[in-house]
């Protein structure tokens, strides 16, 4: 798909190796985006935008997505107030990713900012045991120090009739 926000897909090697930013959006309208903190490298979010949401992001320099579940451009942060301020934002070889170098404010003095919707600070706070053939009751650890907030208090007790928040 092309968008004419950006420029027009060229040859391989214009995308590949031009100085153009031409995103390979999927048939959906969307790409994928991957948030990391700019500081320590940890994978904070894995996400998705369309052109408008990479647009903005650009724009503004705070990271704006698209929420599949609910079928809107979202700027991360307008409920929870946990903002991610751009650094820095880089396109893969081929243009269908990009990498978000972000910054969060801190929850409170030497609380880092947290990314995932759970209160956790990356959204990959769980690892797979490694070593072994997995069986069906695969169990995941907690590799993190745990929640950072209280997701029912900054989002709210979701009501069964509202609309997936994520």
């Amino acid at each position: 798909m092309t968008d004419p926000l950006f420029a027009p897909r060229g040859s391989k090697a214009e995308i590949e190796e031009g100085d153009r930013l031409s995103p390979k959006f999927d048939a959906d309208g969307l790409i994928t985006a991957v948030t990391v903190d700019a500081d320590d490298g940890a994978v904070l979010m894995v996400a998705h935008m369309n052109a408008e949401a990479l647009a903005l992001t650009i724009e503004t320099g705070e990271a704006h997505y698209f929420s599949r579940s609910r079928g809107r451009l979202w700027k991360k942060g307008e409920e929870s107030g946990h903002v991610q301020k751009l650094v820095e934002l880089s396109v893969d070889c081929d243009q269908d990713a990009v990498v978000l170098r972000v910054r969060m404010p801190e929850l409170g003095p030497g609380i880092p900012g947290a990314a995932c919707h759970t209160g956790h600070r990356s959204c990959f706070f769980r690892s797979v045991p490694l070593g072994a053939a997995p069986p069906a009751e695969l169990k995941l650890s907690v590799n993190d120090a745990g929640k950072l907030f209280d997701p029912a208090k900054v989002y709210g007790t979701p009501k069964k009739t509202d609309t997936p928040r994520f």
